[in-house]
């Protein structure tokens, strides 16, 4: 029997992310309640992201600005510099790759990292290449980050949420075997993956916490929802085969990107926001590689994965590009044809038929369209 060693996966988490970037930004903020919210203009508009002081104040992500004023009177808001927030991400993706080659961005502020190949270089010590994770991220970028650690990808994540993210210092590392003494007690609300349609569900069959959902029989569950049924009894029981795949590969046919949103988004300005995310990282990856494609795919999905919703669909542009705009054009207009105003959870973009860039012959009309752009 061969024996398969366990590896050490780690969930860098970065504490209020959009709303850390704003206060490094601006230092006189630093011991102020501060939110990004979509137009600080208008009273109803959302609040993206609020710092742990604005949060003690009981202000929430996807509240309306009024209520959030309600809250906290003296809350500094300010308008979201998604750019800003894109580079700040892709340093600390540069950070992590000095500490392991197997990098994977989860969302524009959770990454996945295996240690497994360089711990050793650390005196073989998981919570000591957390700690210096977390100090190059707090120097380098002025962001708190937190690490769930574990054997996998889905207990790493599970580890994070559910504790590296509460408690003093942000770092924990969460044995398999200790599930049923930190994890099995919370609510099967708690779970990764779990919508309110699913909690309905298994609240309905007698399954209240994760505990229970972990020692349900697998055939129940799969009889009940099939492979989504496994998905989270696996989940519930820390359980992954997964690897952690690096964003950049050699001879790529396809270059994307997806992102799990941290809540339902039923805006359409603020998806847009996340789909330029997605098309910035993705072209800027393209011209790293010298490359250019003709084919644009995007997808979203809902939270609940006992009720389908979404789309995945396909663009064929006419010319080949690796620019951020023309991208984003094609990204917007397949969103919104097929886009039924359903809650969004999850999005994902995806460019193809790829070729060289040094191979591809402009048009004169094109080379003068183009003349003056400045790709950052």
């Amino acid at each position: 029997m061969t024996h398969i060693a366990k590896r050490s996966v780690m969930l860098i988490d970065m504490q209020s992310f959009y709303a850390s970037v704003e206060k490094t930004n601006h230092p006189e903020y630093k011991n102020k309640p501060l939110v990004v919210a979509g137009d600080p203009e208008r009273r109803s508009g959302i609040i993206l992201a609020a710092c742990p002081i604005a949060k003690s104040y009981g202000v929430t992500t996807a509240e309306a600005i009024w209520q959030a004023l309600k809250k906290c009177p003296d809350l500094v808001i300010v308008r979201p510099h998604m750019q800003q927030y894109i580079e700040v991400s892709m340093q600390i993706t540069k950070i992590l790759e000095s500490f392991s080659d197997l990098v994977e961005s989860y969302s524009i502020d959770e990454l996945f990292i295996d240690c497994s190949g360089s711990l050793h270089l650390f005196g073989n010590s998981i919570i000591e290449m957390a700690r210096q994770i977390q100090q190059r991220i707090l120097i380098e970028t002025g962001v708190y980050a937190r690490a769930g650690i574990g054997e996998n990808k889905v207990i790493a994540k599970i580890c994070c949420d559910m504790i590296a993210k509460k408690i003093e210092g942000g770092i924990f590392y969460l044995r398999k075997d200790e599930l049923y003494k930190h994890v099995w007690r919370n609510p099967i609300r708690d779970l990764w993956g779990i919508g309110s349609r699913m909690e309905k569900h298994l609240w309905n069959m007698g399954i209240r916490n994760i505990g229970q959902l972990a020692n349900t029989p697998l055939s129940k569950l799969r009889k009940r929802w099939g492979v989504n049924g496994e998905v989270i009894w696996r989940v519930a029981n820390g359980l992954d085969d997964s690897p952690v795949t690096p964003s950049s590969h050699s001879n790529q046919k396809i270059i994307g990107n997806g992102m799990t949103l941290p809540r339902d988004y039923r805006e359409g300005w603020e998806i847009e926001v996340v789909l330029l995310d997605l098309c910035s990282q993705i072209c800027r990856r393209t011209r790293g590689f010298g490359l250019m494609g003709s084919v644009v795919s995007v997808g979203c999905s809902g939270a609940d994965w006992d009720r389908a919703t979404g789309f995945s669909r396909q663009l064929k542009l006419v010319d080949p590009t690796n620019v951020t705009v023309d991208i984003y054009a094609a990204v917007k207009k397949l969103f919104h044809t097929y886009w039924d105003g359903l809650p969004v959870r999850r999005l994902s973009v995806a460019l193809s038929d790829l070729s060289s860039a040094d191979t591809y012959q402009l048009s004169f009309l094109k080379i003068m369209r183009r003349r003056g752009l400045l790709i950052k």
